[in-house]
């Protein structure tokens, strides 16, 4: 359980907690072993099963010393007070030792609950964090699905079946421990019986466990994947209703969903065999110490209130220890969702910089590609081969081919989504990957062909990711997308809340708030790809005209299918199968009648 005992170190942030804990789950089992000690001699003594020394012995650390010097007293106070009144002291005396045990036994709840939602929530932040930090490429080889059941499912799953069990492993291990200690005090010799009889319990245990784990881990990977199908689902459902396919999805949601419910009810049948498996095992052993220690009584080997004493101990360990399996369950259950969350703990994240001590990034005279090879993990193939190119400061230059050619994989590129299988790309000389990522990127003002918006309002939306930026800069970076006068006729303006991916504005308008979000940041580099392939042709030649406009003597990298927006284009870098075939402005390829002007043929047809 490896994978369990990582997560636990959690409980390090809460020593104080951990330690009162410990203490008041010890006075429980104290005061709960005294009252059960305490009432076996003096009901003995009372109801005339056992009988009190003639003369009163000498006390010493002894059990039966002990046990004679307890029965000579309560004897001589009942002959002094009389029966009734000897039996109240001692229910009274029971009743309060139960009472402080009880208290003590809420102080351990009452200070295990801020460990157990505080160990919770520290994973869930440590959880998100590293999703933050991790690489595109991670995104790429994972379903967001399931990275969204590992994140909620599986930490649900390690609360429920770990942390909630947190009060089993402190004070039931303690209750055994010190139950334990009282059975050797008792006899010696039972407990070497009894632990003769144990082991074959224990290993059919273990084996159920080992089998929850495997069934929990498939049903955690089967989860994943039924969220996965969900959201998938929920994406494309324009695409499913216009295809008529929703029984298609329905059936392939069915089957799914019918072989994790039956996982689910695998691991169910083998957690609720803990309960009945230890309690028939305990009753056994029990019936076991009943009959042989009526043999040692009868054999005189052996006082009666020693029998009494260890049965009624023995009795109340068949809880805890039934409990503490239940815990083993629980853990073997949960270690399948630690699993699944440590594999995101431990992914590799984005390399910060190879060497701390390079100056701050900045951008003074050009960005190079030089001899720049790109391969996916996992593909034969070269996305990119061989790629050299200058961007010099204050230039427009456009990536353009077909679909597949690498535009996106240099995108990706600039700002370090990802980085070269083999070559280097330097800015002023130097390489990025020696520069900090949070200065890099600083340089840039990122559009995606995705228009990605928050549910939060036009005005967040826009400002995202910075601190006290003033109303009027947001309206002045918005004038520039070509948004400001659509934002207006919006119900609330600025505050009007987007909605989920932002589904109520078009695609030209959610389009443009990208736009107006990465002006807002006054970059030095501005990376655009198919920026504005949502856009109808009116609106597509106001925001490019005001983009033009506001970045002058700053730097634009467009990525382009439609190549009307880049004939203005002081370079224009054109890929094919992941090579550079022509470089030049519009007008030099046009004289050279390529592949550029090729495309262009196609796309004028």
């Amino acid at each position: 359980m490896k994978n369990i005992f990582r997560l636990l170190k959690y409980i390090g942030n809460y020593k104080k907690e951990v330690a009162l804990n410990i203490i008041f789950n010890v006075l429980y089992v104290l005061f709960n072993l005294f009252s059960m000690v305490m009432i076996v001699p003096f009901v003995s003594v009372l109801f005339g099963l056992v009988d009190a020394p003639a003369s009163k012995p000498e006390l010493s650390f002894n059990k039966d010393a002990v046990i004679g010097y307890v029965s000579f007293e309560l004897k001589q106070f009942s002959d002094v007070y009389g029966f009734f009144h000897c039996l109240a002291f001692i229910c009274m005396g029971f009743v309060l030792f139960t009472l402080l045990g009880n208290v003590c036994r809420y102080l351990g709840f009452y200070f295990l609950s801020p460990i157990r939602n505080g160990v919770v929530r520290d994973l869930r932040n440590d959880v998100y964090y590293k999703l933050t930090v991790l690489p595109a490429s991670f995104y790429s080889s994972h379903k967001r699905g399931d990275i969204i059941s590992r994140m909620t499912s599986d930490t649900s799953t390690v609360e429920w079946s770990v942390f909630t069990s947190l009060q089993m492993v402190v004070k039931d291990p303690v209750m055994i421990i010190v139950y334990s200690a009282a059975l050797i005090l008792a006899s010696w010799q039972f407990v070497v019986f009894i632990l003769i009889v144990l082991p074959l319990p224990f290993l059919l245990i273990k084996k159920i466990g080992d089998s929850l784990n495997r069934n929990s881990l498939t049903g955690q990977k089967k989860a994943g994947e039924l969220l996965s199908l969900a959201e998938e689902s929920l994406s494309m459902v324009k695409v499913t209703k216009s295809l008529n396919a929703e029984a298609v999805l329905a059936d392939r949601f069915d089957v799914r969903n019918n072989s994790y419910a039956k996982t689910v009810t695998k691991i169910i049948a083998r957690t609720e065999l803990a309960s009945p498996l230890t309690e028939f095992f305990s009753i056994m052993i029990l019936a076991i110490v009943v009959t042989a220690g009526g043999l040692f009584v009868l054999s005189g080997r052996m006082h009666p209130a020693i029998l009494i004493a260890f049965t009624v101990i023995f009795s109340r360990i068949i809880s805890p220890v039934k409990e503490l399996i239940t815990a083993y369950y629980n853990f073997r259950k949960g270690e399948a969702a630690a699993e699944r969350i440590n594999q995101i703990l431990d992914a590799k994240e984005e390399d910060g910089g190879l060497q701390t001590d390079v100056a701050q990034c900045k951008f003074e005279k050009e960005i190079k590609f030089e001899h720049v090879g790109f391969s996916y993990k996992g593909n034969d193939g070269f996305s990119l081969q061989d790629v050299s190119f200058t961007v010099k400061k204050g230039q427009k230059v456009a990536i353009v081919g077909a679909s597949g050619a690498g535009k996106s994989t240099v995108f990706d590129l600039f700002a370090r989504f990802t980085d070269p299988t083999s070559g280097r790309i330097t800015i002023d000389g130097t390489d990025i990957r020696k520069f900090s990522l949070k200065d890099l990127r600083s340089l840039y003002g990122v559009v995606t062909q995705d228009s990605i918006l928050f549910n939060d309002s036009i005005k967040n939306n826009i400002s995202f990711g910075l601190t006290d930026v003033s109303d009027e800069k947001i309206q002045a970076a918005a004038r520039i997308a070509n948004a400001d006068e659509f934002i207006k006729e919006t119900e609330n303006g600025y505050d009007t809340v987007t909605g989920d991916r932002a589904l109520q504005l078009s695609g030209g308008q959610r389009q443009r708030l990208c736009i107006a979000r990465a002006v807002l940041r006054n970059p030095q580099i501005l990376l655009m790809d198919e920026a504005t392939s949502a856009m109808d042709t009116e609106n597509e030649h106001k925001v490019t005209a005001a983009i033009k406009n506001a970045m002058q003597g700053r730097t634009m990298v467009v990525i382009a299918h439609r190549l009307s927006t880049v004939v203005d284009s002081d370079l224009i870098i054109v890929l094919d199968r992941g090579k550079i075939v022509e470089t030049g402005s519009h007008e030099e390829l046009l004289k050279k009648n390529g592949y550029y002007t090729k495309l262009i043929k196609l796309q004028t047809l």
